[in-house]
């Protein structure tokens, strides 16, 4: 199993960096940070370009707003540098939970392992 997984993850960009990013990010790639979800962030030396090497399925929600600003130019300095100051009603990060066990069903869902009776509408039935 460790060649065909090795073999996967040079062809897929899903299981992590391929083999052309890794050798990219090993020439290149000056290492900016590191986010609480093991995502690793890279720059090149003129900072023209900005990439993220994600720890495990390469899910762009799974990145939190301080690293997705600096990805995308909105602010230069990396949150190592310069940490944003978060509100007080501010919720912290979550991943994006569709198609997982714990997404969103409400009551009278297909989805939902014990299903609730809805009484916010009357089935039509024909006469």
């Amino acid at each position: 199993m460790g060649i065909l997984n090795s073999l996967l993850r040079a062809v897929t960009w899903w299981n992590g960096a391929t083999l052309n990013t890794q050798i990219y990010t090993a020439r290149k790639g000056v290492k900016v940070g590191e986010d609480d979800e093991g995502n690793v962030f890279y720059r090149n030396a003129d900072d023209s370009k900005r990439w993220v090497i994600f720890n495990g399925e390469a899910e762009a929600s799974r990145i939190d707003p301080d690293w997705h600003g600096w990805l995308h130019r909105t602010w230069d300095e990396p949150p190592t540098d310069k940490p944003l100051q978060h509100k007080t009603w501010e919720k912290p990060h979550q991943e994006n939970l569709t198609g997982t066990a714990l997404a969103y069903t409400p009551a009278g869902s297909l989805r939902r392992p014990v299903p609730v009776e809805r009484t916010d509408y009357e089935a039509w039935s024909p006469e």
